[in-house]
């Protein structure tokens, strides 16, 4: 019993650890975006952000996906695009 709780405990620091670096990476990503957008002219940068938002309402998954996760989707996109971090 003591064997199997302490294997669970390592694959939950295991999942614990893979989750810090998915956030780094989104966070990474978050900072280039921010810092691309920011070095755009205006004209530029709507065109790009009108571009991302048609490719995205084009994309259609292809397994079927729950509307709540395509909706957070579009919701961080969209945060993203209009409103970079500060």
């Amino acid at each position: 019993m003591k064997n199997l709780i302490a294997e669970l405990l390592v694959k939950l620091a295991e999942k614990e650890e893979e989750s810090k670096e998915l956030v780094a990476q989104v966070e990474a990503l978050e900072i280039v975006v921010t810092a691309l957008l920011r070095h755009m002219a205006t004209p530029e940068q709507q065109a790009l952000i009108d571009s991302i938002e048609g490719a995205l309402e084009e994309a259609q998954p292809g397994a079927p996906v729950p509307h709540k996760d395509t909706e957070l989707l579009h919701q961080y996109v969209k945060k993203l695009l209009k409103h970079p971090r500060s």
